[in-house]
């Protein structure tokens, strides 16, 4: 019998997640309040997940930035991490011939980690106390896996995972600018500092689907390539306001109309504390599994300023982060729950549009709001310090604070990520070890947002993981309505 799946959201996690319900032939309806939602098209695409939907035969295109990150230094130069390992090495010589000599073996030893997370990520995670055949056989297989790196290889992996990233790249480099850069790719979105614990998995995470020594996701233009696939319907302007639930069972959603729509799977690419204590009636729930639910931490600390530009400038990715020091001094600011005086910054040009992430800024401010002062403020201040590196005249400019962010692309708190990337929330803890097979208490209800394992930054991983765990419980599948 075909089923009927409903889908909230229509961000590469939920599109993923329809087409691999549409490919194994159940009907899948795509509901969304905006026409274009989130931004898009940033990460790597698991080529399991591209062969899986023929995307490359219709059109997919991924484009790396080279060099992936440029960083001024103090003396008037650029520091530029090129794709290519030894052309890397040969620009970081001009700043440190010790740390060029060592950017080889660091690449190499971070490769070699990342692969082992990059298949990790292309399945539900591993449950460490599971007892079923399938859970085991998994577990079985990892072990395997991290055998193959051998007893450096493992003693490496156990070391890096926890550490700060401050401490893993004191360990391999002298340059401030080089850490600097690297330090910033493993605070991404967190509401930490480089002397974190926990962070050096942030690098290794933006490691993972890249080439050695890319700390940084392609572009990928995954929207029209999953264009036209039978048995999807995309609805813009639709809003879900409750996921109706009858006997345990999740039955359909209803929007903000007031019309009722009836499913046989509903499938939320919202975040986890929406999911569960908004749109669908707590009451279903476990108190101890709302209680952890509500503990889930989303904390924005990122502001997006989008510049449109006379001409393109002359970058493709600039990273201003001198310095470990300076990262840890913009987070004690945000700390304390203020927007940083000195942030770091990453543009990202495409052509003369130039989108910048502004950290430390935090959604929950200790004095004050998020008005239009604050964010002119702030934008004032981002410009200022790109001004010297755009070599072009901005025509027009917007700055999104976290709030904004909230309310414009569903992020919780500001929060991309939907729950933070940190180490006590990734894995097999991601959100909370209840919900990180994307399975929900109520049956027929599952999870696909970046709140679920893998997390963001792995495009459309955590749909497509949730997909084929829908699709391996046939019982509700089965039960069409």
């Amino acid at each position: 019998m075909t089923s009927f799946a409903v889908v909230i959201g229509a961000g590469a996690n939920e599109l993923f997640a329809a087409h691999y319900l549409a490919r194994a032939g159940h009907r899948a309806l795509v509901l969304t309040p905006t026409a274009d939602g989130a931004p898009a098209g940033l990460g790597w695409v698991p080529e399991s997940i591209v062969r899986d939907l023929g995307l490359a035969e219709r059109g997919l295109q991924v484009v790396r930035a080279d060099p992936w990150a440029v960083a001024p230094l103090p003396d008037g130069g650029r520091l530029e991490l090129w794709c290519d390992v030894a052309r890397a090495a040969e620009s970081i010589r001009r700043v440190s011939p010790a740390d060029a000599a060592k950017w080889p073996a660091f690449c190499a030893r971070m490769a070699r980690l990342a692969r082992l997370l990059e298949t990790v990520y292309l399945a539900p995670p591993p449950d460490p106390l599971a007892s079923g055949r399938r859970d085991l056989l998994q577990l079985a297989g990892l072990a395997l896996r991290a055998r193959g790196l051998g007893r450096q290889g493992i003693e490496d992996l156990l070391r890096t995972l926890p550490m700060p990233v401050a401490d893993l790249l004191d360990d391999w480099f002298e340059s401030d600018a080089l850490k600097g850069v690297l330090g910033a790719a493993g605070v991404m979105h967190l509401a930490q500092g480089p002397r974190s614990a926990g962070t050096a998995f942030g690098l290794l995470h933006r490691h993972v689907g890249n080439p050695p020594g890319v700390f940084h996701p392609p572009r990928s233009n995954f929207r029209p390539a999953l264009a036209g696939l039978p048995g999807i319907q995309i609805r813009p302007g639709a809003e879900v306001v409750r996921i109706s639930v009858r006997e345990g069972r999740a039955t359909g959603v209803v929007l903000a109309n007031g019309e009722e729509i009836a499913a046989s799977v509903v499938v939320s690419g919202a975040d986890p504390k929406r999911t569960l204590l908004e749109l669908v009636d707590p009451g279903w729930l476990d108190p101890a599994l709302v209680r952890a639910v509500r503990s889930i931490r989303a904390r924005g600390v990122v502001a997006r300023l989008t510049l449109a530009l006379d001409r393109a400038p002359g970058f493709s990715t600039l990273v201003i982060a001198p310095s470990l020091d300076y990262l840890e001094r913009a987070y004690d600011d945000a700390k304390y729950r203020r927007v940083s005086r000195s942030p770091w910054l990453e543009a990202t040009s495409d052509g003369g549009r130039v989108d910048v992430h502004v950290q430390y800024a935090p959604y929950d401010l200790a004095a004050g709001e998020w008005d239009e002062a604050r964010c002119a403020s702030l934008g004032d201040l981002a410009v200022q310090m790109l001004a010297p590196h755009l070599g072009a005249s901005i025509v027009e400019r917007r700055l999104r604070s976290p709030v904004d962010l909230e309310r414009d692309y569903g992020w919780p708190g500001g929060q991309a990520h939907q729950a933070e990337p940190a180490l006590d929330q990734l894995l097999w803890m991601r959100p909370i070890p209840a919900l990180a097979r994307y399975r929900t208490p109520i049956a027929g209800l599952y999870l696909c947002g970046t709140g679920v394992h893998p997390g963001g930054g792995v495009g459309g991983a955590p749909g497509a993981n949730a997909a084929r765990t829908v699709l391996r419980d046939r019982a509700w599948l089965n039960a069409g309505r």
